[in-house]
């Protein structure tokens, strides 16, 4: 990040203060990509959700099998967890962080669309919603990502080096069969820390969400 800053900042027309522009500029950029959880919401969540999920379902079925799959795979050592879902409703972020908050794997950070209201993008967020920074916003490219890309990077490199789950979601509903712009954004940022060594290595863990009915 700090050679990217560097780079923008001689290349600015601010000769005076450029370093503290810059420095503010990356502090914009993590604050559009994260805000601290609130251990309080997340509380609050956990005892609502299940009374949610009965007054919109019948019932809610988990595959057993899958989920010792993935608590054998949380316990090894230094391997971060990622979890790639289709996307078929609102609710699927919501109902993941559920599920690896009530099994102890912890509170994931999971991707969510930039198409959404300035309030709720700030709920989301204190609950573990991360989004892309406003300057990648635009339709799929690997070139010309600046410093919003640089910070990307190094956020996804801390996120995967203090083994928080990162849940990513592999298109935007209603369900297409393309990968979606964000979702290619987060990809690149994980196997660029692969790439890079930022992690020696990460468990790829698909998960699949049906509804009989899509809420």
């Amino acid at each position: 990040v700090q050679d990217v800053a560097t780079s923008w900042a001689r290349g600015s027309r601010e000769e005076e203060g450029s370093q503290r522009h810059w420095q503010q500029e990356i502090c914009r950029i993590l604050g559009e990509i994260q805000a601290p959880l609130s251990p309080l919401l997340l509380r609050l969540c956990h005892w609502m959700l299940p009374k949610l999920l009965s007054r919109l379902f019948l019932s809610v079925q988990l595959q057993r099998g899958q989920l010792e799959i993935v608590l054998r795979a949380a316990r090894t050592p230094d391997v971060p967890l990622v979890f790639l879902c289709t996307h078929q409703s609102q609710l699927d972020g919501p109902l993941l962080s559920f599920l690896l908050l009530s099994q102890g794997i912890g509170a994931p950070r999971v991707t969510v669309g930039a198409w959404i209201s300035p309030r709720l993008r700030s709920l989301l967020q204190c609950l573990g919603g991360i989004f892309l920074p406003s300057g990648m916003a635009q339709p799929w490219s690997e070139q010309d990502e600046g410093l919003p890309g640089a910070v990307l990077d190094a956020y996804v490199q801390e996120v995967l080096r203090s083994r928080q789950p990162l849940v990513i979601f592999l298109e935007e509903p209603p369900g297409s069969l393309r990968l979606s712009d964000p979702a290619r954004h987060w990809l690149l940022r994980v196997l660029r820390a692969l790439r890079d060594q930022a992690v020696p290595d990460v468990h790829i863990v698909p998960v699949g969400i049906a509804y009989d009915v899509a809420p």
